[in-house]
């Protein structure tokens, strides 16, 4: 007999949680979203995309669930709609106990800024990927010119990227990388009216370091505004142009 009532109970509580279970679903179905939060999570940096863009985008996809029913929203809609932007690297999109649903946006890291005579202006992110040029923030990354290649601006330009951002007194001192037509490279510093020749774009190390010296033992007693051009190519020597 006692052990009837322990399976009867047992039944009588399974029974429960599934009627409240089904209940639970069918008013959370039939429950209204109230409110569509939007949050940047990683801003501070910089602010690439806004709340209210993601907002008119899910607008104009037909997403936007506030005012309709739980039943009728698909979060994972909205969340793979918000992936189609490249400047979007993660987005988690989910419902709160009020009522509502928050959208939490990642945002793709640049580390440096390309505009190519042929391809336009872009990003390289930190995963060596192209991404686009918003209009709502500027960040203080690399910028490369001139005849640049996908392919050229991915490995080579996104390497020489990294080493200036391991290396924040030459990032600080580099103005701009400007590419010629046969990929080889100069460089425009802040200081000073003439132009660093790097050549290949390798072994660059060693050559910024044979400038610092170069600085140290000439510029600094013959003046920065003497050279046109200072050329770092060939090994063991500096080759200069004078103005």
């Amino acid at each position: 007999m006692k052990k009837f009532l322990i399976i009867l109970v047992s039944v009588a509580v399974l029974g429960y949680l599934i009627f409240a279970a089904v209940s639970s679903q069918k008013t959370m179905k039939d429950t209204v979203c109230s409110g569509f939060e939007v949050v940047i999570k990683d801003s501070v940096d910089s602010e690439f995309i806004k709340p209210e863009d993601v907002i008119q985008f899910v607008k104009k996809k037909g997403l936007y669930p506030v005012g309709k029913p739980f039943g009728e929203i698909n979060t994972l809609a909205i969340r793979d709609s918000i992936l189609t932007n490249k400047l979007v690297r993660k987005a988690d999109v989910y419902t709160t106990p009020g009522g509502a649903i928050v959208t939490n946006i990642y945002q793709r890291k640049p580390v440096l800024r390309v505009i190519s005579i042929t391809k336009g202006s872009y990003y390289i992110d930190n995963n060596r990927e192209k991404m686009p040029v918003s209009q709502n923030s500027t960040i203080y990354i690399p910028l490369a010119t001139g005849a640049i290649t996908d392919e050229f601006a991915q490995n080579e330009l996104y390497d020489f990227a990294m080493f200036l951002n391991d290396n924040p007194d030459w990032d600080a001192w580099i103005e701009q990388i400007v590419v010629k037509g046969d990929q080889k490279v100069e460089l425009i510093p802040r200081v000073g009216d003439f132009r660093i020749v790097i050549g290949e774009l390798e072994n660059y190390n060693e050559k910024l370091n044979k400038f610092k010296l170069f600085v140290e033992k000439g510029l600094n007693v013959v003046g920065w505004n003497r050279y046109n051009t200072i050329n770092l190519e060939y090994d063991g020597q500096v080759v200069c142009t004078k103005k």
